[in-house]
């Protein structure tokens, strides 16, 4: 069953101001949906008009708490939480320094759960409500120098799924939407681990770190994410989750699955040419 009114479906989405969050904004604005976005710091952003960004970091409580107070007085509701605010993160496992693991972390995993707890006792006092958690395709396996990445969108995947049932009773959805690679500015933000002169791993990552960028750099437009979305949020019994992106990626996972395990790292090892 699908829903199509979308009359005072108040929208929260972190990480509004750039990339997949801000089309997916975009996108619900002109099919009628009331968008908020998120920013750690939305001055920076004075001509963005698109539509409104609230001051949120996903590592801060305290502005989570703001942010979603701010909705709750103007609207006293929030029908939608796309989690969608994450950082990307490289390099020889070995090599990233502790605190950068721990940074990547409290981003891409303890930060949707914090932005999602603040905003559940909303929805289970309506007693409706989505929550989607963007995660990745790189969730779905562990990629060679990537793996800290994977670790981080795999653990909120994993989390996603026995949520979504501990919500069922409230009425309450969640799923999750694994990009592949899209055309954002995430390579710009990642955590570059730096190719060390010297490094065991120096020639084999630097070639590895270009290919990942240049996958990037070509990826899908981003309002393919969006167009996914706006039919999720329309559906009464979202799927567990979703995949977008290029036909292989998908399969990707599909052969992790039916491939013997050597099998499948042997075609992982190919396509980074270790």
């Amino acid at each position: 069953m699908t829903e199509n009114n979308t009359t005072h479906k108040i929208v929260l989405i972190t990480g509004g101001s750039s990339g997949i969050g801000k089309a997916i904004g975009v996108y619900l604005c002109d099919k009628g949906y009331t968008v908020y976005g998120t920013s750690r710091n939305p001055d920076q952003y004075a001509d963005f008009k698109a539509f409104k960004l609230l001051a949120l970091d996903v590592n801060d409580t305290s502005t989570i708490q703001s942010a979603v107070q701010y909705i709750e007085k103007k609207h006293q509701r929030i029908d939608v939480l796309i989690n969608n605010a994450g950082v990307g993160i490289t390099g020889p496992i070995e090599e990233i320094p502790e605190e950068e693991i721990f940074n990547n972390f409290k981003t891409n995993y303890f930060g949707p759960i914090n932005v999602t707890k603040a905003v559940l006792p909303i929805m289970r006092v309506q007693r409706s409500g989505m929550v989607i958690n963007i995660t990745s395709i790189a969730a779905y396996m562990g990629l060679p120098y990537r793996g800290i990445y994977s670790a981080s969108k795999a653990a909120l995947h994993m989390t996603s799924e026995a949520w979504r049932m501990e919500l069922s009773a409230f009425n309450i959805k969640m799923t999750t939407i694994a990009p592949g690679d899209f055309a954002t500015n995430i390579a710009s933000g990642r955590y570059h681990a730096p190719v060390l002169k010297d490094s065991p791993y120096e020639n084999v990552y630097g070639k590895t770190l270009d290919l990942m960028n240049a996958h990037v750099d070509e990826g899908n437009d981003p309002t393919e994410m969006a167009r996914i979305v706006y039919e999720i949020i329309r559906h009464d019994t979202p799927k567990v989750h979703y995949k977008v992106g290029e036909f292989l990626q998908k399969f990707s996972v599909v052969l992790k699955k039916i491939l013997p395990d050597t099998w499948y790292e042997k075609m992982l090892r190919n396509h980074y040419k270790l």
